[in-house]
């Protein structure tokens, strides 16, 4: 499990308030060809998503929204997938997992002949051990204090993931093939299948060969070298990596961009599709990949994306004939619009994804005492009936961090963290604990997003009730994603949604020192728990170390969750293939069944 960021109530994405493109728009409805099968295949089909896109890396932290990971999963490959059963299905066609040992974990995981990048050079065993130094944290040496700040060494890569699980790995050999390496774990790795990344993560999405160049080395040969020989991160005696510090600077932001970069080695494709063409913050084009062969074969050539922020927008123009497929943010009053139209299928379903609002643990949030104040001011129960309630009556506040409603354990874990001091506001309450204080506290979301919007609204409106001063940090639906962790505010709202696999997206946002861990929570026995979690296989177990996290969550201050998102897509006639799916990959999890029909 992986975690990606969301900022809109149905999953992954920042709400961005912008209007249709003027530009004429493609119909999508092209006269398709047949197939070899008899199917329809070829045309263009049409799909609006609300955030817009950011990086062509998805996997740093800055990089780590839905739309750049939905962009990744349709022009990267990987060794596996998730169906809509919330099921890793391999990718026999891109490559094998072979296991060569259980006790001790060893496994083998090997590139299929012919598998290139859209340069035409090989995917390889050189992008696996790429793959595996950035993902096991390998050459980090950072140690931090309690506030999360690094006071000696460093992190390199800022991966958005947990390194925990690759990180019980020694350093690897490539294998003889050149397109292999053998990982040997040191105790049982519940997620090693999902080690390289799922494809809804990019799968093996950045080439060795161009962060070779782009990191000042000769090729990637050099780039294996170094790994190879780079001293191992050792926190009690750091030491400085150049070479090693230049590769991770250039994948860290090297690859951000908001239009498609005149230098293609910064989006190559091993995947389905390459982008072809970008309007920043309006749309994305893919275009088939035509040397592609190695996993699911697409039926259309080409996807445009449109970046559409409000729902009715979205309606409007699918409505109109516009678009294909939307996502739109879910209401009671969207999905009484969509479900009016002719010709439109509507699909609806809770989402793996919750909206919470973290507070900073360092600046005015540094004291637990003002922390846990302005936890009693926030109105949960009013944001659940004015947000969610006229879709879902039933819905109710979040009360676990760390699971949603329709999971087992929820009801033992929230009955257990602590949740129930915070069922209802308590101003005065807060105001006790405040003793006279008025603290400013300035909030950062995504302020293109209606639901964000209504969110940030009714929090202030209470806090204030209390005497904290609330300062409106609200950025744009490309910009929000970028600023989380950077320290210009002191609480935040936004979300989290889950693959619906493994357990590894728990110490991704909340171990120490953690690339997603953007507030600076620290508990050592967290830290331990999070440590046996991912090597614990027995799901009984892990929901047993999961309870106990959730309450050490609860009892640091931490912030609110604040509820669990419904979803709603929507899709019109014209399009066949279009499955509901509630993980993060939303209606793109199976983007090579999309259709053009007559």
């Amino acid at each position: 499990m992986r975690f990606g960021r969301t900022s809109k109530a149905v999953g992954v994405a920042a709400a961005a308030a912008l209007a249709l493109s003027a530009c004429a728009a493609n119909t999508g409805t092209e006269t398709p060809e047949e197939s070899a099968e008899g199917e329809a295949s070829g045309g263009n089909i049409r799909v609006v998503e609300v955030n817009a896109f950011s990086s062509f890396n998805s996997n740093s932290s800055e990089g780590n929204v839905d739309i750049n990971g939905k962009i990744a999963y349709a022009t990267h490959s990987g060794f596996v997938y998730i169906n809509n059963d919330l099921e890793v299905v391999e990718n026999k066609d891109f490559g094998s997992m072979e296991v060569l040992s259980e006790d001790p974990l060893s496994v083998k995981y090997t590139v299929n002949e012919g598998v290139t990048w859209s340069d035409g050079e090989p995917v390889d065993g050189g992008d696996l051990l790429l793959s595996w130094a950035i993902g096991s944290g390998y050459f980090n040496d950072a140690t931090t204090d309690d506030a999360g700040e690094i006071t000696s060494g460093a992190t390199y890569f800022d991966y958005a993931g947990d390194t925990g699980g690759l990180g019980l790995t020694e350093l690897p050999e490539i294998g003889d093939d050149g397109r292999s390496i053998t990982l040997n774990y040191s105790e049982p790795f519940a997620d090693y299948k999902v080690a390289f990344g799922l494809m809804s993560d990019g799968g093996i999405a950045t080439p060795a060969h161009v962060l070779a160049e782009k990191g000042g080395l000769a090729d990637e040969d050099a780039l294996i070298e170094l790994i190879q020989t780079a001293p191992a991160g050792d926190p009690e005696k750091p030491v400085e990596r150049p070479e090693i510090q230049a590769l991770a600077d250039f994948w860290n932001t090297g690859f951000d961009t908001k239009s498609l970069p005149t230098d293609p080695s910064l989006f190559l494709s091993n995947g389905p599709f390459i982008a072809s063409a970008v309007t920043p913050d309006q749309s994305m084009t893919l275009t088939r990949n035509e040397d592609y062969k190695w996993g699911p074969m697409p039926k259309v050539d080409e996807i445009t994306v449109r970046y559409i922020g409000e729902a009715p927008a979205q309606v409007q123009a699918l409505q109109n004939g516009e678009v294909d497929i939307i996502a739109p943010q879910a209401s009671a009053d969207t999905v009484e619009q969509l479900e009016a139209l002719e010709g439109i299928t509507v699909e609806r379903g809770n989402q793996l994804s919750y909206d919470h609002l973290d507070l900073n643990f360092g600046g005015v949030f540094k004291d637990e005492k003002v922390r846990e104040a302005f936890m009693k001011t926030v109105p949960r129960q009013q944001l659940v009936d004015s947000i969610i309630k006229k879709l879902n009556p039933d819905a109710e506040p979040l009360d676990s961090q760390l699971f949603l409603t329709d999971q087992e354990p929820y009801e033992e874990s929230a009955a257990n963290n602590g949740s129930e001091a915070y069922a209802e506001v308590d101003i005065e309450g807060a105001k006790e604990l405040l003793a006279g204080a008025t603290p400013e506290v300035r909030i950062m979301y995504n302020r293109d997003n209606p639901n964000r919007l209504n969110s940030y609204t009714l929090i202030a409106e209470s806090a204030s009730q209390a005497g904290f001063k609330i300062v409106d940090g609200g950025l744009g639906a490309s910009d929000w994603g970028a600023a989380l962790g950077n320290g210009t505010y002191d609480a935040t709202i936004f979300g989290w949604i889950n693959t619906g696999v493994g357990v590894s997206g728990v110490p991704q946002i909340f171990k120490s020192g953690n690339g997603s861990n953007f507030n600076g929570f620290s508990s050592p026995e967290a830290d331990k728990l999070m440590d046996q979690l991912i090597v614990e296989t027995d799901p009984d177990k892990q929901d047993d170390l999961q309870i106990q996290i959730d309450k050490l969550i609860w009892d640091s201050k931490y912030g609110l969750p604040l509820f669990q998102v419904p979803g709603v897509d929507a899709y019109s006639d014209n399009v066949t293939g279009i499955e509901y799916m509630p993980n993060q990959t939303g209606v793109w999890w199976n983007f090579w069944d999309w259709q053009v029909v007559q």
